[in-house]
């Protein structure tokens, strides 16, 4: 899959120009992913740092995270307990704004720059391999001791190209649903456990939203979510998988193979809730707003808001799987993965305790979770840290239900060019569930075709 790096860099712009969060929603809460300000000073890239020749002398490593918020808290603090525990593996860490990370990161390998470590999200990890800026892992991942076995395979399988494994993930933050336990309850849908009372099918799930809608006051809405772009189509891409429908991409990467029928059932279904029965808000500014302020029943939107609602002043609510509504389990899912970056002169002292690093960040996962991800090692659920803290066993299952894109280079062109634009007209009712999948499916060949 690899390309030259003069192909590379002219493939830069291109990929630059797809910006998103690592779940970004519409309105900008979507968590501590929109990125830290962080500027590439020259004094973390790889180069500039001196290494371990193999006999226990330390080792520097630079690594290079797009982190803010919560997560870029709890990743220095993560990376803090590493370097005490570990005397002789140093990691310094440099955030970068997320909107400039892959551009950087694409840049900086390409001259000769790059960090030791990076951070990768799974859906980007193809262009990334495509264009020659990460390596290969299994050589010394087998050398530094590392167990594929103990992570989910679910996230694993999506971290492996080529039948290489190029990255070590740290999580998976999928798509739930989330609930306000006092309205639930007024309207009759709170359990004694606290949970929903609902129904797992296709039914079951409106019966729910207009049952809210009649027992709740008018200015409360059902369901709280925006009408365009990231969470309704991963509701979409949800739906759609679990009818079983193909991944949009075929297996070899050339073409477009979406499964017409079942696009339009979870097309036509979610437009119905819009439009038939109104349990959604058309063109609502702040949906995110709506749910913290206890004017919404529910809503769905990435992992990343559990933080969020915690830290929310009397805002009782749950956190769940979103329902079956059809044939199986399954929602949308994106994970960050750890990455060594190409470098100019392999060091394999440096390898070796980069892989050791990112390894140690899966098997302490419960630090990570703090921010809502759930850990890529099941292990660590077992840990009272993770146990102590609250909401997050009740999603924690959904790791092994996370339907990933297959690995192509052009995922995020495929979502943003063709996806959104015309599954967006459907939300918006200016197409038909048919027609707007017949022109999203050609919109994706074209993509593919260039």
């Amino acid at each position: 899959m690899k390309k030259s790096f003069g192909i590379m860099l002219a493939l830069l712009f291109s990929f630059s120009v797809i910006l998103s969060a690592c779940g970004g929603s519409n309105n900008g809460n979507s968590g501590s992913n929109n990125g830290a300000a962080g500027t590439n000073d020259g004094t973390t890239g790889q180069n500039n740092e001196s290494a371990s020749n193999g006999d226990g002398e330390k080792v520097t490593l630079s690594f290079w995270t797009l982190f803010s918020g919560g997560d870029g808290d709890n990743m220095q603090a993560m990376i803090d307990s590493f370097n005490k525990e570990h005397p002789n593996i140093q990691v310094k860490n440099t955030k970068l704004e997320w909107g400039e990370y892959y551009t950087k990161l694409i840049t900086a390998v390409g001259n000769g720059n790059g960090p030791d470590v990076g951070i990768s999200h799974i859906s980007r990890l193809p262009d990334l391999i495509n264009q020659g800026v990460v390596s290969e892992l299994d050589d010394v991942a087998t050398e530094a001791g590392v167990d594929w076995s103990t992570f989910n395979q679910n996230i694993l399988e999506a971290s492996i190209v080529d039948a290489a494994h190029y990255a070590v993930p740290i999580d998976t933050h999928p798509f739930i649903m989330y609930y306000n336990k006092k309205l639930l309850k007024e309207a009759g849908l709170l359990d004694e456990a606290g949970k929903p009372i609902m129904e797992q099918s296709s039914d079951g799930f409106i019966t729910f939203l207009t049952t809210l809608k009649e027992k709740l006051p008018p200015k409360v809405m059902p369901f709280a979510m925006s009408n365009t772009n990231d969470d309704p189509f991963r509701l979409w891409w949800a739906l759609y998988s679990q009818l079983g429908g193909n991944d949009v991409v075929s297996d070899d990467l050339n073409s477009a193979q979406i499964d017409t029928d079942k696009a339009v059932q979870a097309a036509q279904y979610i437009q119905d809730l819009y439009h038939k029965y109104k349990v959604i808000k058309l063109n609502d500014p702040d949906f995110y707003k709506n749910f913290q302020s206890g004017t919404a029943a529910i809503m769905m939107t990435g992992v990343w808001a559990t933080g969020t609602w915690e830290s929310t002043k009397d805002l009782e609510f749950g956190a769940m799987p979103i329902p079956k509504v059809f044939d199986q389990e399954a929602t949308w899912g994106d994970s960050h993965t750890v990455v060594l970056p190409v470098t100019k002169k392999e060091d394999p002292a440096k390898r070796k305790a980069a892989i050791t690093f990112a390894n140690w960040l899966a098997d302490n996962g419960q630090v990570w979770a703090k921010a809502g991800h759930i850990p890529s090692k099941p292990s660590v659920f077992e840990k009272q840290e993770f146990k102590d803290l609250p909401y997050r066993s009740d999603y924690v299952s959904v790791a092994s239900t996370v339907k990933f894109s297959k690995a192509s280079t052009k995922n995020w062109q495929i979502r943003d060019l063709a996806m959104f634009k015309y599954l967006n007209e459907v939300w918006a009712n200016k197409l038909t569930p048919t027609d707007g999948i017949t022109k999203m499916t050609d919109e994706v060949q074209k993509v593919l075709n260039e």
